[in-house]
């Protein structure tokens, strides 16, 4: 495989995982089938493109494909590949919870956003709220009169000096 070639693969894996985080999962597995079945499975960057494959099956709704792929990692030659795979697969294999449909929270498919997102960023930028108008600066404190302090000892460091002696005195007493 020469550079051009390799350059190509790992941009196709930089666009399949930039649409996996957009939320585009189907976009997302085709860029990360191509990179999957142009490399070398076997190697570490093998390895992380198959587990980005998996958790893009799994997100776009093919829950089957992405347990297989995930058993088949478990044996992968890479051991950091490996681990992830097992941890992904105790996901994949947990049994699912019945949840009601109103305590659901559904998320939309962010695919149509770029059909309609030129419309959308014209409308967030005019709807952006005006800056509010800076406060004023808080008045300084006024300065403290030292000759109204209070500078007369009130003998707090003896009386605390001589608790801590009476409780050394006692731990020494009973320890004997």
């Amino acid at each position: 495989m020469n550079s051009e070639q390799l350059e190509s693969i790992k941009s196709k894996y930089k666009a399949g995982r930039a649409a996996f985080e957009r939320g585009q999962y189907r976009q997302a597995v085709t860029y990360l089938e191509a990179v999957s079945s142009s490399i070398d499975r076997n190697s570490s960057f093998g390895g992380e493109a198959q587990i980005w494959l998996v958790t893009a099956y799994e997100a776009a709704g093919f829950d089957q494909k992405a347990i297989a792929l995930c058993q088949q990692l478990t044996r992968h030659t890479h051991i950091e590949t490996r681990k992830q795979a097992k941890r992904l697969l105790c996901i994949l294999e947990a049994p699912k919870l019945k949840i009601h449909p109103e305590w659901r929270v559904e998320i939309p498919d962010m695919a149509a956003l770029d059909e309609s997102g030129a419309k959308f960023r014209q409308v967030s930028a005019a709807a952006k709220p005006k800056s509010p108008a800076p406060k004023p600066p808080k008045p300084r404190p006024k300065p403290v009169d030292l000759s109204q302090v209070n500078t007369k000892d009130n003998q707090f460091i003896w009386v605390a000096l001589g608790a801590i002696a009476l409780i050394l005195g006692a731990l020494l007493y009973f320890n004997h």
